[in-house]
């Protein structure tokens, strides 16, 4: 990642927790579709005949190395004869100092009241629950 010329400790911050909400959002997608795959007996090769694709496609679409669009989930979900299941929810809490985030002293920043930041989670929902 890095940071920008000309941008703020708190911009760069605010990045590197983008970056980490991808990388998240990403594990718990693939996660999800390889259990789907496993608890219906799917190989890679199988969902991607489903998806009209190649089984090179569906490698690099689950190795998590790439940003997916919706229609690409939705292809996903229709193979899988599922439907993703999104929640936004608060963030747990964090070590990190709202000072930190900002690039004020924790001081300022504790009397600076902001909305609270969200995180999703994703599920696929086929009516089968993992336990």
């Amino acid at each position: 990642m890095g940071l920008r010329l000309g941008a703020t400790s708190g911009q760069g911050a605010e990045e590197a927790r983008v970056e980490a909400e991808l990388s998240q959002l990403i594990t718990q997608l693939t996660n999800e579709i390889n259990w789907c795959m496993h608890a219906r007996g799917l190989t890679r090769a199988d969902l991607a005949s489903k998806m009209g694709v190649s089984a090179g496609r569906v490698s690099q679409v689950l190795s998590g190395g790439e940003n997916l669009t919706l229609r690409t989930l939705a292809s996903l979900a229709t193979a899988l004869d599922a439907r993703f299941s999104l929640e936004l929810k608060d963030c747990e809490p964090t070590a990190i100092s709202p000072g930190e985030l900002t690039g004020m002293p924790a001081t300022a920043a504790m009397s600076d009241p902001a909305p609270a930041a969200t995180s999703s989670a994703v599920r696929m929902s086929p009516g089968i629950r993992r336990r």
